[in-house]
């Protein structure tokens, strides 16, 4: 059965698309830590990170690079902050996440945004890629 992630890549799932490739996706987090929460996969569903073949692996972290450097740039924090958990959805992704503080990196404390608030944050993550 495909994952969410999967799902979203075939396009039968919206998502707040931040950045595409022919084997990478970057989209907003609909449940972030912090404004700017950003999700990175590659389109081929693969549980685990560290079971992507190395072009994969390395093109995700290459591609996560770019998209967080937006972040950077188009939203105000101290640094954006890369995490790989993977115990929620079985399809490997990189979390980046704009941070003011430890705690936003702790996924205890959620923001909500309105999807006119989502809409804006990604077009202004995107205008810096």
């Amino acid at each position: 059965m495909a994952s969410i992630f999967t799902k979203i890549v075939n396009g039968e799932i919206p998502c707040y698309k931040i950045a595409e490739t022919d084997d990478f996706l970057a989209f907003l987090d609909v449940n972030p830590n912090a404004k700017g929460h950003t999700l990175c996969i590659p389109k081929k569903e693969i549980d685990k990170i560290f079971d992507l073949d190395e072009v994969t692996y390395t093109g995700l972290m290459q591609f996560s690079r770019q998209v967080a450097k937006a972040i950077e740039k188009a939203i105000p924090c101290n640094r954006v902050g890369v995490t790989v958990i993977g115990l929620e959805v079985p399809h490997a992704h990189v979390h980046l996440i704009p941070l003011h503080t430890m705690e936003d990196a702790r996924f205890i404390q959620k923001v909500k945004l309105s999807a006119e608030e989502f809409q804006e944050v990604a077009k202004r993550i995107k205008a810096y890629l």
